[in-house]
């Protein structure tokens, strides 16, 4: 059963929280966004910056476990809610 929007962006914004405490991530991920923290502190409730965080998230299997084990969540969460935030945007390749 696919994710409701809620469901889909509570993760999005766990997998935030979890970034922003990754000492070694987070800069990877301001260097690829050009954001800074206090910009993803103010778009936490926009759906497309939620959808890059786990768009980001989501490129690396290490950081996808790291992340799942931390909040234990089934691996493939967060790719489902990226599916969801993201609708027909994501690109398989």
């Amino acid at each position: 059963m696919p994710f409701s929007a809620d469901a889909a962006e509570t993760i999005a914004l766990k997998a935030l929280v979890w970034l922003l405490g990754n000492d070694d991530l987070l800069p990877v991920f301001l260097g690829s966004t050009g954001a800074d923290p206090a910009e993803m502190k103010e778009r936490a409730t926009e759906r497309a910056f939620l959808a890059s965080v786990l768009e980001f998230l989501t490129m690396d299997d290490a950081w996808v476990v790291a992340f799942c084990d931390a909040e234990r969540l089934a691996y493939d969460y967060p790719m489902q809610a990226l599916v969801v935030l993201a609708g027909a945007k994501v690109h398989w390749t």
